[in-house]
């Protein structure tokens, strides 16, 4: 199996891998990038973006299951770990200050596995 990263084609691309040769941090932290940004995007933070492109409901999803995904990896995460944890309460913080009735302490997306996140 492949991972593609950039051209597309049945041409050899040096940017294609063969996922046994991607470390599982590198594979683990990319998946956490894609969420934070979705997650990013669906708040409004992203530069440019449309305040009518909010979508809460999506936000929390992806931000439940970044928060997941975080947790589970802790031990393994090495160097990457205090970012993503960061970006993750960035996340949190964002979405509880878009909201206009915000979640109970606890309740809040991801706060399951994290617990509640105060500014």
């Amino acid at each position: 199996m492949h991972v593609a990263g950039g051209a597309s084609g049945s041409a050899p691309d040096e940017n294609v891998r063969d996922l046994i040769d991607i470390p599982a941090v590198e594979v683990i932290t990319r998946s956490a990038v894609m969420l934070m940004s979705s997650a990013a995007e669906k708040l409004g933070l992203a530069e440019g973006a449309d305040p009518d492109s909010i979508d809460l409901p999506e936000a929390r999803s992806l931000i439940h299951a970044l928060a997941g995904l975080v947790v589970a990896a802790l031990g393994d995460l090495g160097m990457h770990r205090q970012p993503l944890q960061d970006g993750l309460r960035a996340l949190q913080l964002a979405f509880r200050e878009a909201s206009a009735y915000p979640d109970e302490p606890g309740e809040g997306p991801g706060e399951l596995f994290t617990g509640p996140v105060k500014a």
